[in-house]
């Protein structure tokens, strides 16, 4: 199997001023044609350091794929330092140049002459035509090593590998490999291994877990000849592993909760409305977030104070003054009020203490009740995080409301 390894040039990138979603991409993608990548190194754009990364990956690698640096500025460097270490000689390429000033004048923009930096390609390699933007991508091979090096920005990125990229490495394929990813709500990283702890030492598909925020994921992996036989091979080990857990799989390959529910809702014709406190209108945004949700989402209210609790959404002054705004009694009541106003099939709520400090009662930060109203049904659920994370808080408050349609409309429909 050929081994992989990614390579991020970037000084903004170690800084954490942008995301590196290039290397997400280029790993799952690698993955299906059977390439392991085993690797992602991220280095700035210092010429010396970017030497060293570039002539350590391609010593251990078959594969190296650099994104980045290839932009007409002084400090983009990678085609020039990636070259040399490979042995490629660059060389001035007059039709290149062209193609590049007829991207400015179809903008109607002169060129800065530092862009003719683009230019330069590597002498006997391949050149990937980038059809977004104006740096091309480069392709090298030698004694049994592939060098590619493409544009850091994703939306050139991206296309050009599919286009370009997958026919220049084919030959490096090994089998095929497929991926699903098994969801689940409610239920810890931890818990969900125990359940599933014969499965993850599995090794053909492996079964691997992993958390993210509020949620938990169980990711199977199987590499065959063809993705029918790849397929064929996760498909019982995705049916056991939902028997086994239940009610917590709340989808397989969802991209989120909020997606599910979105077309939970359409599939059944049924809308939805939600009513707020400490999230404060989180839970529109993430439903609004999934397009085509117009079709679905009603209406939203953000209501902090007690008094508009009372007057927007009905919630009695007496379950105020017994039970507290953060309860489940006011919950019920808040989803209650909200599907009444609003005409929704569905009302949600959430009222609970985000942090970082707890309350004047002392209730924690991270207690949070969330709720749903529907026609003939009711329910609440008690969310304890634990933490004075005040974003984490709300975000996992969001989802596990948004957890409670999912399973209403599962159990309607079951």
């Amino acid at each position: 199997m050929a081994i992989c390894e990614i390579l991020s040039v970037g000084t903004e990138i170690l800084l954490g001023d942008i995301l590196n979603t290039n290397t997400r991409f280029l790993s799952e993608e690698l993955a299906k044609l059977g390439i392991s990548v085993l690797r992602h190194t991220t280095v700035g754009d210092n010429p010396e350091r970017l030497r060293e990364a570039a002539s350590t990956a391609l010593g251990r690698s078959d594969i190296v794929i650099a994104t980045g640096g290839l932009g007409p500025t002084a400090d983009d460097i990678t085609r020039e330092i990636c070259c040399k270490v490979f042995g490629f000689e660059l060389i001035f390429s007059e039709s290149i140049a062209e193609t590049i000033r007829s991207y400015f004048g179809r903008k109607g923009t002169d060129m800065p002459e530092t862009n003719l930096k683009q230019a330069y390609i590597p002498a006997g390699g391949t050149v990937f035509e980038n059809e977004n933007g104006t740096a091309p991508g480069l392709g090298m091979k030698k004694d049994g090593k592939c060098l590619v090096i493409l544009p850091g920005p994703p939306y050139e990125m991206a296309p050009m590998y599919k286009k370009s990229v997958v026919p220049f490495i084919k030959e490096y394929a090994g089998g095929i490999i497929v991926s699903h990813t098994v969801r689940t709500m409610k239920i810890g990283e931890s818990a969900m291994a125990e359940i599933c702890a014969d499965l993850l030492e599995n090794e053909n598909p492996t079964v691997a877990p992993y958390a993210k925020m509020g949620e938990a994921l169980l990711r199977i992996t199987a590499k065959a000849e063809t993705e029918d036989e790849a397929e064929k091979m996760c498909a019982p080990v995705i049916e056991d592993i939902k028997n086994r857990l239940g009610n917590f799989v709340y989808g397989i390959d969802s991209e989120n909760i909020e997606g599910r529910v979105v077309a939970l809702l359409k599939e059944n014709r049924l809308s939805i409305a939600t009513a707020e406190s400490c999230t404060a209108g989180y839970i529109p945004k993430r439903i609004t977030d999934i397009p085509g949700a117009s079709s679905v989402f009603e209406y939203g209210a953000v209501t902090y104070s007690n008094a508009v609790k009372e007057k927007v959404l009905g919630v009695r002054h007496s379950t105020l003054e017994k039970f507290g705004a953060v309860s489940p009694e006011t919950a019920l009541e808040m989803a209650a009020g909200i599907r009444k106003i609003s005409g929704a099939d569905i009302g949600i709520s959430v009222t609970g203490i985000a942090g970082p400090d707890s309350d004047e009662s002392g209730k924690p930060a991270g207690l949070i009740y969330v709720a749903i109203d529907a026609e003939g049904y009711s329910e609440y659920d008690t969310v304890e995080t634990g933490r004075n994370d005040r974003e984490y808080n709300r975000y996992v408050s969001a989802s596990r409301a948004l957890n409670l349609v999912r399973i209403y409309i599962e159990q309607k429909r079951g």
